[in-house]
């Protein structure tokens, strides 16, 4: 087992992994910005190195930086935690060189899934249904409209190298795909260097269905069932839940199989998320492949009552998993608590947080790294917290949030706890009846 991990994240997520590695009797290295220097995750790790300036660049995605710090504390293993340099594979590849443990996948395994066509490719070979689309990037426009014509409208316009929503453009008609196009290539070389575009089927109304997953480094995979992410905004996940209303037990097998083709189809090492879209037939297609722990991991270590954060460290240092899936025993809901302000197209609202009090009772979990007078920085993320809750069933947890989300007070800044309040009360999210356009034509 490792002595010392160094986490080369920040904020809630920091934290979460210094939880588990202080019950494992493992030593932590923080690192932070100077804009974090008042964070939690600073304060309750065993060590802590400033890395650099508030820019991400200069700080969180300064792979130099943070060798430096694996260094200078002699740490053996770094956790990436999510975002940042959590599937850079370069990252992952120098750590091996170094002889530091990579807590995740190979670099080989994060390039096969980051790649969304390469992705596509690996799926279809195993035998994972996938959306309808292009066979690889498009050459030009006038290809991309043929294959439109050929599958027939809306169709989505997505970038190889994407996330976030970022280089996604759906197209309804002829007449919109040529201004998407220049659109979508443009914010897709922007954000990524990479303006590769490929072209899909537009599902309608889908659910945003993820199963999550664990493999070993002996090839072993199992599944530990599902979550409905489908509450978005702008492709963002607002709310997460497991199992899932729509899902029945025929297509939770199912799709449980799907995934761990998946994993099995790259060796899968450590834990991961396959994410599918699911049509109103619940017919469901393969859509992504997140090489990495999410942000709602949570949900499912709620239902299944399993630490997924001890089972990547545990896996990275060469334990066996126990290959048994995992199915719900209850049900959980998470609402990401976000420093935006929901009544004003969620403009991001980073400041001081002058009074914070979080949820409690039986329950009901809450992770987060803020505090009365922490300053919300303006250079991450928006989100400050993650409220869960957990009851034997779905109405039960439904009710029991809506309780959290009324003791839950952040004042000093804006934040989407009243939009989550409104949600919870919402006849059509009691019965299930949503997909991931829900929020565009939701009243709050």
């Amino acid at each position: 087992m490792f002595e010392k991990i160094l986490i080369a994240n920040r904020g809630e997520i920091a934290l979460r992994i210094i939880r588990t590695c202080r019950e494992m009797g493992i030593k932590t290295v923080a690192v932070y910005s100077t804009a974090d220097r008042e964070s939690l995750h600073v304060r309750f790790a065993d060590e802590a190195v400033c890395i650099g300036p508030p820019s991400s660049a200069e700080s969180y995605l300064s792979i130099p930086r943070i060798m430096a710090a694996v260094e200078i504390t002699n740490a053996d293993a770094v956790h990436p935690g999510y975002g940042f340099l959590a599937e850079n594979a370069d990252f992952a590849e120098v750590c091996t060189e170094y002889g530091i443990k990579f807590i995740g996948p190979t670099p080989e395994m994060i390039r096969k899934m980051g790649d969304k066509i390469t992705a596509k490719d690996t799926m279809i070979k195993a035998g994972v249904p996938v959306v309808p689309g292009s066979d690889g990037l498009l050459g030009s426009v006038e290809e991309g409209m043929k294959l439109a014509e050929d599958m027939g409208y809306p169709v989505m316009l997505k970038a190889t190298a994407g996330g976030g929503g970022k280089g996604m453009r759906i197209v309804w008609s002829a007449e919109e795909f040529e201004p998407a196009w220049d659109s979508a290539r443009q914010e897709a070389g922007a954000a990524f260097g990479n303006d590769g575009i490929y072209i899909e089927k537009f599902i309608e109304e889908p659910r945003h269905i993820e199963i999550q997953i664990a493999g070993d480094q002996f090839g072993k995979v199992c599944h530990l069932s599902e979550r409905d992410c489908s509450i978005q905004r702008r492709h963002q996940k607002l709310v997460e839940e497991s199992p899932s209303p729509f899902v029945d037990d025929d297509l939770r097998h199912r799709m449980g199989a799907a995934a761990i083709k998946a994993g099995e189809a790259i060796r899968y090492e450590g834990v991961g998320t396959v994410e599918f879209l699911v049509d109103k037939y619940k017919n469901f297609y393969f859509m992504e492949m997140n090489t990495r722990i999410q942000v709602e991991h949570t949900v499912t270590e709620e239902v299944i009552n399993y630490d997924l954060i001890k089972e990547q460290i545990k896996i990275a240092a060469g334990i066996k998993i126990s290959g048994i899936n995992y199915f719900p025993e209850m049900h959980a809901i998470e609402c990401r608590i976000n420093a935006e302000d929901p009544y004003n197209d969620f403009r991001p609202n980073p400041g001081k947080i002058t009074s914070f009090h979080s949820s409690k009772g039986h329950g009901v979990r809450v992770d987060t790294h803020v505090y009365a007078g922490y300053i919300v920085p303006p250079y991450y993320d928006s989100m400050i917290a993650k409220l869960i809750c957990r009851a034997q069933t779905r109405e039960e947890c439904i009710v029991k949030m809506q309780r959290a989300l009324e003791e839950f007070i952040v004042e000093g800044i804006a934040t989407t706890v009243p939009l989550h309040k409104k949600l919870m009360q919402s006849e059509a999210f009691k019965k299930g009846d949503f997909h991931t356009g829900f929020l565009n034509t939701f009243e709050y």
